[in-house]
C-alpha cells in the first residue's frame, strides 16, 4: 500500500481525472427519487452493478438481491451498498437518498487496519465512517466485521445484523465423482494482496512433497504487488517445485465451481479475512479448508469442516501461517478429507445458503419501509 507520494495527494490527483466521468455521476443523482408507496421493497445498487466494472468481489453478492427486488437505479426505496464495492460518488448518492427519504443499508467488509493497509489506514476508513454513518441499518458480514469496525470506524447506534456471505448451493456443489486415492489436488484462490501468502503455500507444497505426499497446487486469481508474476516464478523454481505448481492468473464466477471441484483442499492463509466468500464457495462444493484462525475465519470454519493455524489477533503486524504450519495442517487431515468435505457441505447448508440470506435481507427492507 505504501507509495512516495502521500495517499492523500493521489486521492487529489485521481479526482482530477476522474472529474468528467463524476459530473456524469451526479446529474444522474438529481435524477432519483423515492418510489412511491409499495409494499414490496424497490432495491437500487448505486449503479454498482451497471457502471462499466466487472462484476466481482463485493459487488457478486449484490446478484442475487438484484434478482429478488429488481434494479431501478432512479425510483426506489432502498439504497444497498457495500464497503468494498462502492457506488461512483457514494457520499453525494447517499445524500441525495436521504433528501428524498430513501431508506440507506450499508453493507460493512474489513476496514483499514494497520498491518494490511500500513500507513494509509485512514484512506480506507474515511469514506466507510462516512458513509456508514448515513446509514439506516448496517450488515456486518462477520462478528470480526463488526469489531473492527467500531474499533476504526466508531460505534454505530442504527440497527444492526451479522449476516456472513452467501453462496449458490445448486451452483457451488460437491464434484459427483468421489475422489480417488494418490495425487492430492490443493488450491490457492483468491486475489492474493501480500506476497508473504504464496510464498506460504509454496513452502508448504515443498515440505509435503520432502515428506512423500504426492500433491499438486494451484495459485488462482491476481498478484497485486509489482512483479508478482515474476517475482513467484522465481520462487517456485528456487523450491523446486514447478511440475507441480499450476497457474491461473484470474478466474470468473463463472469459472469458480468448476476450479473447487477439480481440487481436494482449499489452502487461504491469508491473515485477518473479514469474510472470505472463497472459503465459503470451496466448503459448498466439499472442500476442507486450511487456513488461519484469524479474522472471520473461526466463524465460518468448523473443526468439523478443516483446520485453523493458531494466530493472535494484532492489528499492527500480520502473522500470516508459515509454511510449516500449513503442510502440518494438512497432513494432519489428509486421511480425513472425504468425511471434511461431507461436513463442509453440510455446514455450507446449514449456514450460508443464499436464500435463507435473501429471504433475512427482505426482512430487513420491509422494517425500513
Amino acid at each position: 500500500m505504501s507509495s512516495l507520494i502521500p495517499w492523500q495527494l493521489r486521492e487529489a490527483i485521481r479526482s482530477v481525472f476522474e472529474y468528467p466521468g463524476r459530473r456524469k455521476v451526479l446529474k444522474r443523482h438529481v435524477l432519483i427519487d423515492r418510489k412511491s408507496q409499495s409494499d414490496k421493497p424497490s432495491v437500487a445498487f448505486g449503479g454498482v452493478l451497471n457502471d462499466g466494472r466487472p462484476v466481482q468481489g463485493g459487488a457478486v453478492k449484490l446478484l442475487p438481491l438484484r434478482d429478488a427486488f429488481g434494479a431501478d437505479e432512479r425510483h426506489f426505496d432502498i439504497l444497498y451498498a457495500v464497503s468494498s464495492s462502492q457506488p461512483q460518488c457514494a457520499e453525494n448518492l447517499f445524500r441525495r437518498c436521504r433528501d428524498q427519504g430513501i431508506r440507506i443499508v450499508w453493507n460493512q467488509n474489513g476496514v483499514g487496519y494497520p498491518a494490511w493497509a500500513e500507513g494509509e489506514s485512514e484512506r480506507f476508513n474515511v469514506p466507510m465512517r462516512r458513509l456508514r454513518s448515513m446509514a439506516d441499518y448496517v450488515v456486518y458480514q462477520s462478528h470480526f466485521c463488526q469489531v473492527s469496525a467500531e474499533h476504526y470506524l466508531g460505534p454505530s447506534e442504527v440497527p444492526s445484523q451479522i449476516l456472513y456471505n452467501p453462496v449458490d448451493l445448486v451452483r457451488f456443489a460437491p464434484r459427483t465423482e468421489a475422489r480417488g486415492e494418490g495425487l492430492l489436488r490443493i488450491l490457492a484462490a483468491g486475489t492474493h494482496g501480500t506476497r508473504d501468502r504464496v510464498i506460504s503455500v509454496l513452502e508448504m507444497l515443498s515440505l509435503l512433497k520432502k515428506e512423500g505426499v504426492e500433491a499438486i497446487l494451484t495459485i488462482a486469481g491476481k498478484f497485486q504487488w509489482r512483479n508478482g508474476e515474476e517475482d513467484i516464478c522465481k520462487e517456485v523454481n528456487r523450491l523446486g517445485v514447478a511440475e507441480a505448481v499450476k497457474r491461473v492468473s484470474r478466474f470468473s464466477q463463472e469459472d469458480a465451481a468448476a476450479l473447487y471441484q477439480t481440487h481436494d483442499i482449499l489452502v487461504h492463509p491469508k491473515y485477518m479475512d473479514p469474510c472470505p466468500t472463497v472459503v465459503i464457495e470451496a466448503m459448498a462444493c466439499g472442500l476442507p479448508v486450511i487456513g488461519s484462525a484469524s479474522g472471520g475465519m473461526p466463524e465460518l470454519v468448523l473443526d468439523s469442516c478443516g483446520r485453523l493455524v493458531p494466530s493472535p489477533c494484532d492489528w499492527d503486524k500480520r502473522h500470516t501461517p508459515t509454511g510449516e504450519e500449513l503442510a502440518v495442517a494438512v497432513t494432519t487431515i489428509l486421511p480425513h478429507v472425504a468425511s471434511l468435505g461431507i461436513a463442509a457441505r453440510k455446514h455450507a447448508e446449514e449456514r450460508f445458503a443464499v436464500d435463507r440470506w435473501v429471504e433475512d435481507h427482505r426482512r430487513i427492507f420491509q422494517s425500513l419501509l
